[in-house]
This record gives structure tokens, sequence and C-alpha cells, in this order.
């Protein structure tokens, strides 16, 4: 018998935390909840969860910090943040923090579930492809495992955050294709709402400072103008990052 999905509510407003329980459990997901950051931290370090639901302005520890210490774990964990705090500026942050998703106050509880089961199927399909691609990929010295999601480029072990690990395998596997912004939203993220394009430049840029000798003149991951993205073989005997 397949086992409930386990969600954890982290959100100090009683009464939606409550609405989340009920629609949550209505489809029968094992949910607990948490009314401030320290309980939600001590939670989501103790157990294996599979979706955490995240307010931004809790008691003694905020929203964003959590999606960090969440971000830390070795275990990836979708991240749907929920808050009052609408703007594009605090989206953007809460995404390039690590979260998958980020819904403004007030919504729709029907929203949310369904964005819920979107992320879940998705983190089920990511988990189906890496062991589909067991094998590691090998791109002129960068080796990326897919199941034991590390990389390594020419011998030197890379720090990667899972989001980072995720749009680095995507481009690995699809060498000389170009991505616009918002295909590697849909194909990384798992969504493609107006608004989070710049979210994939930081990322970008994130991953350059890690792979490239020098970000100002990438050469495997590369800018075509008017397009997108591209990950391309680096030239003979050069752009290796030290």
């Amino acid at each position: 018998m397949e086992r409930s999905r386990r969600v954890l509510i982290v959100e100090d407003d009683a009464q939606i935390a409550a609405l989340l329980r009920l629609h949550l459990t209505d489809e029968s997901y094992a949910v607990e909840h948490a009314a401030d950051g320290p309980a939600g931290l001590r939670l989501l370090e103790s157990g294996a969860w599979d979706l955490l639901v995240l307010d931004l302005m809790l008691p003694g520890l905020d929203g964003l910090e959590l999606c960090k210490r969440a971000r830390a774990l070795p275990r990836y964990v979708p991240i749907i943040i929920i808050s009052a705090r609408s703007s594009e500026v605090q989206r953007i942050l809460g995404l390039e923090l690590g979260a998958d998703d980020y819904l403004a106050k007030p919504f729709s509880m029907l929203e949310l579930v369904a964005r819920a089961k979107a992320l879940l199927r998705r983190a089920d399909a990511l988990a189906h492809n890496a062991r589909l691609d067991a094998g590691l990929l090998d791109r002129h010295g960068l080796i990326l495992d897919p199941l034991a999601r590390t990389a390594r480029l020419n011998g030197r072990s890379l720090d990667l955050t899972p989001r980072e690990f995720d749009l680095l395998a995507f481009f690995a596997r699809h060498p000389e294709r170009v991505f616009s912004r918002l295909h590697l939203l849909n194909e990384v993220w798992g969504y493609s709402h107006d608004g989070y394009e710049h979210t994939v430049n930081t990322h970008i840029n994130r991953l350059r400072a890690k792979i490239e000798a020098d970000p100002a003149a990438p050469t495997r991951l590369l800018t075509v103008w008017g397009r997108g993205y591209k990950f391309a073989d680096p030239p003979e005997g050069g752009g290796e990052a030290p």
C-alpha cells in the first residue's frame, strides 16, 4: 500500500492553518502544523516530508530563513510559500532562496491544492528520471551523478543547491539546444508564471560562478541573445574553471 504524502504547514494564523489542514487532509495527505518558525524547523529536521507549505511572517524564525534551512537539508522537499507580502521582489526573493512556488494571500485553497499536486507530480517525475538516467553524465570534465545528485568539475566537487543541480543536469542532458527562460521555468521549476523569469537569470549567474573560469566570458553556459541559454562544450584546452 502506498504511504500517505506527508505535508508540513508552518503558519501562525490558526484559521488559515486549519483550512489548509482540512483541504490537504481531504486529498489523503498526512498533515502536521507548526505555528512558529522554531517549531517548524524542529519538525522539518525531524522527519521526511513530501511538501512544505510555509508562511513568511512567522514568530521566532521567519519563513525566508526557514526556506534556506530547508534547502540545506540533504533531502529535497518541495516548498510553497504563502504570504501577505505580494510584491514581485518578495516573490523573486522566495524563489531564489529555493521555494518552488509562491502564493500571495488571500489565495484560493483549491488553487493551493492544485499547485501542491503539481509539485508532487514533478518531484515524482524527477525521481523517476533520475532512476532512468542512473548513469553518469560526463560533459568534458563536468560529471553529474543524477542518483547521488553530486557534481564534479575536473575532479573538483561542486557545491550546488538542489535547484542549481536540476538546472545544470537539464542543460547537460540537452547540449547545444537553446532554451528560453519560460521553457526553463516550466521544465526545471515546474511552472511558467509571469514575472518569475528573473530567477532563471540568477541561477544561471550562480552556476557560471561555479563552473566557468571567467563567469563574465562563459564557455559552457552561453547566452543566445533574443532566444535564451544553451549548454556548450568548452573549446579545447581552454575555458575550464580552476
